[in-house]
């Protein structure tokens, strides 16, 4: 009788099954956590906005608050020669880009947000928004205003519709 040397067949294909298995299992675990971690990060970033926004009023008491995130960011301009009303150097350039004049998107990471300034001349309050870029980025949008309460609601084929108005805003859940 002849020694077999290697793997049959079938002991191959038992091996290419179990890992399809595996996988079977694993991914959409991870696809799940992929989406609550960048529903965290945006959670955090409205955080930080409300804090910048703070920031920003009392910085420039005269303007009142940031009505959108090019004035919150360096704009088109390195803040090499300091920070002005119009671009307060507060947030980086990916969340405080060029586009996101009041009511406009910039993107950062997997997800879009948007500052609405609220009264004109001077800005008494604002409304953030941020919203996912698709169905496997997120499944929340996020807002808040000047009271600086994080309110969500569950969306279901992002990216969702902008809020706008305070009233809009408080109508959600808050986290």
């Amino acid at each position: 009788m002849r020694k077999q040397k290697g793997f049959s067949l079938i002991e191959l294909l038992i091996v290419v099954a179990i890992i399809l298995i595996i996988a079977a299992i694993a991914i959409p675990n991870l696809m799940r956590s992929r989406m609550t971690a960048n529903q965290a990060a945006a959670a955090s970033t409205v955080r930080t906005l409300n804090t910048t926004e703070v920031t920003y009023s009392t910085t420039y008491p005269t303007q009142g608050y940031a009505g959108s995130l090019v004035a919150l960011g360096p704009g088109s301009s390195t803040c090499s020669g300091g920070p002005t009303y119009t671009q307060a150097c507060l947030v980086d350039a990916t969340l405080g880009c060029t586009a996101g004049t009041s009511g406009n998107y910039c993107q950062k990471d997997a997800y879009q947000y948007a500052i609405t300034g609220i009264g004109s001349p001077i800005a008494t309050d604002y409304v953030i928004f941020a919203t996912p870029l698709g169905a496997t980025s997120g499944g929340n949008d996020y807002c808040s205003d000047a009271d600086a309460v994080v309110r969500f609601q569950a969306d279901n084929s992002p990216p969702g519709t902008k809020l706008s108005t305070v009233a809009a805003c408080q109508a959600l859940g808050s986290l």
